[in-house]
Formats: structure tokens, C-alpha cells, sequence
């Protein structure tokens, strides 16, 4: 029986820490900062780079797939204040990012991440002429290897929180015309910006008023009227 049960722990505990040819233990007895025998990155890490010529350190927290950033990632400076809050797949961002500054979020960023393993993908595009998508273009992009900008981004007032400007790229292009809609997406900024729509324009009237016509065509072989028009001196 005890020569059944050494070999399962030497397997145990080979499959446990064997894995991690490098690594790091918390204080709180996590394994941190794992690199397998062929070098590559895996699981939780915290990244700490020191202030160079000038520029600040930083930590930045996060979990490592295949060498890989890959879901949340936080980044503080060395006196812990809170910096970035990014999100990745397969390494590049992808979805919301945030960035702060010691006052609060400074601006918020949308990003799209693409399959590596596909050289080719598609993308389903809302037509922003069209509310509710009834009107959605799939699109074939070209994968470069790198994240593109797509979605809305969002600039703040760190000191109250109010958004001062608002940017809508499509498939790493900035949308002019969706600047038409910054105020509406300031006051209103939990309305999906798919479903907004360009105000239509007011239509100004066409010709002169009935009245207005009606008055000259009766005075039309009389002398200059002068009217009074509530100006005084």
C-alpha cells in the first residue's frame, strides 16, 4: 500500500509546482509571477517596473494565458494609487478601458481584439442610420495582430465626473458626424449610442406669413406706414 501511494504524491506534487520553473509566493500563499519550463507566462502575475530617467513606476496586476494578457488588468503607481483598469484577450485590449488620474477617471477607451489564429474575421456593424439595428453590415477585416479602436470614447472632468467630449470610432475610423451627438450623450450618457439618431432639422418656414401678406397686399398703394415697435428714445 505505501509503495501504491508514493508514486501518487510524487505525481501530485510534480503536477502541482512542477509546472512553474520560476514563481513567486504572496504573502497570502498564492503563487504569483509562474513561468513554465519553456518560459512562457502563466496565471496571476504582478508586474512591478521601477521609475527610469524621469519616468513614474508602476505595478500592474493581472493573469497571464499562454504568454498572454487576458481578461482585467489593474495598474496602480508605486504609492498604490489606482491608474488603469484594462481588459484583453489573446494580449491585446479589447472591450472598456479606463485610465484615472489622483482626481478620478480621466477617460474611457473601446477597443476590439481579434482572433490571432484567424488571419481573417468579421464583424457585425450597426449602421448608425438605422435605430434598433434593423440595419447591421458584417464586415471582413484583415487581422494585423493588433487591437483596433471601436466603440465610444469618453472624456472627463476628473474633478466632477461630467463627460467634456465624446468620440465614436468604427473599425479604428473616427465618426465625424457622431460629434452632432456629444451634448446628447453627455446628459444622457447611459442611452446605448447605437440607438441615437441624428435630431431632425428644423424646417424654416416657406415664404411670409398669411398675415404678414394680408398686411401688405391692403396697403400696398398707401404711403410708407411707419410702425411702432416698443423702442423708446
Amino acid at each position: 500500500m505505501r509503495l501504491f501511494l508514493l508514486p501518487l504524491i510524487l505525481l501530485i506534487y510534480t503536477t502541482g509546482w512542477g509546472q512553474c520553473k520560476t514563481y513567486k509566493i504572496s504573502s497570502k500563499g498564492d503563487t504569483l509571477n509562474c513561468t513554465d519550463i519553456s518560459g512562457i507566462k502563466r496565471g496571476p502575475w504582478v508586474v512591478r517596473v521601477e521609475a527610469l530617467r524621469g519616468a513614474p513606476g508602476y505595478e500592474e496586476e493581472g493573469v497571464f494565458i499562454n504568454d498572454k494578457k487576458e481578461g482585467t488588468w489593474r495598474s496602480f503607481n508605486l504609492m498604490g494609487d489606482l491608474l488603469a483598469i484594462e481588459n484583453f484577450r489573446w494580449g491585446n485590449k479589447n472591450g472598456k478601458c479606463q485610465y484615472y488620474n489622483l482626481m478620478g477617471l480621466e477617460h474611457e477607451e473601446s477597443w476590439r481584439a481579434f482572433n490571432p489564429a484567424k488571419p481573417i474575421d468579421t464583424i457585425d456593424v450597426q449602421d448608425p442610420k438605422y435605430l434598433e439595428g434593423h440595419k447591421v453590415d458584417r464586415v471582413i477585416i484583415v487581422n494585423e495582430g493588433h487591437s483596433i479602436k471601436h466603440g465610444t470614447w469618453k472624456y472627463f472632468n476628473p474633478a466632477y465626473g461630467n463627460i467634456i467630449k465624446v468620440e465614436n470610432y468604427l473599425l479604428d475610423q473616427l465618426q465625424e458626424e457622431n460629434a452632432q451627438i456629444n451634448d446628447v450623450l453627455t446628459v444622457f450618457d447611459d442611452v446605448d449610442s447605437t440607438k441615437l439618431t441624428k435630431a431632425k432639422p428644423v424646417e424654416k418656414p416657406k415664404g411670409k406669413p398669411k398675415e404678414v401678406e394680408d398686411f401688405e397686399k391692403k396697403n400696398k398703394n398707401k404711403k410708407k406706414i411707419t410702425i411702432r415697435d416698443g423702442k423708446t428714445g
